[in-house]
């Protein structure tokens, strides 16, 4: 009989309990949609009590339960008094529902494809910093760089912007402490941004991940460490204790020719010892400013060569090719500088600056006739590079106009071009080293 009773009494109890059960589900679904319908209609105040309700009875019935929570709290943030205590329970409230995510986010990634937990982290950490009212650098930090370490090119465009603009904080505070680690935070977070760019599949994100990209190269140059003086200091003592690391001297390699600091010791000696364990283009061209430097010419020229040779992209290779026909014309190799600079222009047609040096290098070596009218038909021909150079790049068309300006004022008079027989118009050929046609003016 004891027994019969206690059957009946578990019986009951289970379907009181699967009851209970339905009722909360059927509630949570109600107040899931009830929310769900006044968060998309922006009706923020409206959603947030039935959206409590689901979160706290169901927390992983929907994903969009803290999607949207995020968009409910964020509204009340961005309308409420800072440092309010209405403000600070809110702010408290997100905080803790992004952990809430994370916890179920396994649960979630089961049965959709959503944010994994460090990517989730990674946008805890851009609201921590967003509505926070005296936000914990070091603490952000940790997040961050666990999102991106771990994501790289999936942590998110803020992730990424975030990442940098808080190891900037961080290095601004303490140079010494954090430099070397803001340079690599830099090269992780610009490489992570490239391969999320070369990723896109449209042209929205394509768009973001560019702004991105810029605001992150100047986060960089603003970072009051970015300078060649402050470079030299953070790097100048280390290159030698790390010359056996290739990844720290790449670093090095990197930061500072971006910078355009290849007078700098620390630049060059880092490039020499990368030379010497693995040969690149990269740290071939630092040995080459650290020879032209030293006033070694010959090696300067070797190295400039090699960089050209181990180089694979064709802009870094008609850099070098510049390179090699500027410390060329410096000790008045001037056919051979007119050389470089056809190698560069034939490796980018668009490089303005050497077609800007063949115009110097003519116009310093003008008499190739015994005709003064014709030596100055030379000017013609340095006009013409330089309306080139105008053409092709724009970054120089300021300086290029200025010697148009110049040189045109070494224009032959008509009339002495007259008893040669010549008239506007017609061609005339260069001769000597120059060796180009032109047109009289």
């Amino acid at each position: 009989m004891k027994m019969k009773t206690l059957i009946v009494a578990l019986l009951l109890s289970v379907g009181f309990s699967a009851t209970s059960m339905a009722q909360v589900n059927e509630k949570c679904l109600s107040n899931s949609t009830i929310s769900h319908e006044a968060v998309k209609a922006n009706l923020f105040k409206d959603a947030y009590l039935p959206w409590q309700k689901v979160l706290k009875d169901c927390p992983t019935l929907r994903y969009y339960t803290y999607t949207d929570g995020m968009k409910i709290l964020t509204s009340f943030l961005k309308t409420g008094k800072r440092g309010s205590v209405e403000y600070n329970a809110h702010f408290d409230e997100m905080m803790a529902l992004y952990d809430q995510l994370m916890q179920y986010t396994p649960e979630f990634e089961k049965k959709l494809n959503c944010k994994s937990v460090n990517r989730v982290l990674g946008d805890k950490a851009v609201a921590y910093l967003t509505y926070s009212d005296s936000p914990d650098a070091v603490q952000a930090y940790t997040w961050l760089k666990t999102a991106t370490d771990s994501e790289k090119d999936n942590a998110g465009a803020m992730t990424l912007f975030s990442f940098l603009q808080v190891s900037q904080m961080l290095v601004k505070a303490n140079p010494d402490k954090y430099a070397s680690q803001f340079f690599k935070d830099y090269q992780n977070s610009t490489k992570y941004c490239d391969d999320a760019l070369a990723a896109a599949t449209s042209p929205n994100i394509q768009k973001t991940y560019k702004t991105i990209k810029d605001n992150l190269i100047a986060i960089f140059i603003n970072s009051g460490v970015a300078d060649c003086e402050s470079l030299q200091k953070i790097y100048g003592s280390k290159v030698e204790k790390n010359k056996g690391d290739i990844d720290y001297l790449r670093s090095v390699i990197d930061i500072m020719g971006m910078m355009k600091c290849k007078d700098s010791d620390a630049y060059m000696q880092a490039s020499y010892y990368a030379y010497k364990l693995e040969p690149t283009a990269a740290a071939a061209k630092g040995c080459a400013y650290m020879y032209y430097k030293k006033k070694d010419y010959d090696n300067a020229i070797k190295f400039f060569d090699e960089s050209v040779e181990l180089e694979s992209d064709p802009i870094l290779k008609a850099e070098s090719a510049y390179a090699v026909a500027s410390v060329l014309s410096s000790i008045k190799k001037l056919s051979q500088a007119k050389k470089y600079c056809l190698e560069a222009i034939k490796y980018n047609n668009n490089y303005g600056v050497p077609y800007i040096l063949l115009a110097n290098l003519y116009a310093t070596s003008p008499n190739w006739s015994d005709e003064p009218a014709l030596n100055q038909c030379v000017y013609f021909v340095c006009v013409d590079k330089l309306r080139i150079a105008k053409s092709v790049d724009p970054s120089v068309a300021d300086e290029a106009q200025k010697l148009i300006n110049r040189y045109s004022a070494y224009f032959p008079k008509p009339d002495k071009l007259f008893f040669l027989g010549l008239k506007k118009g017609d061609p005339v050929k260069i001769g000597g080293w120059i060796g180009e046609t032109t047109t009289i003016r």
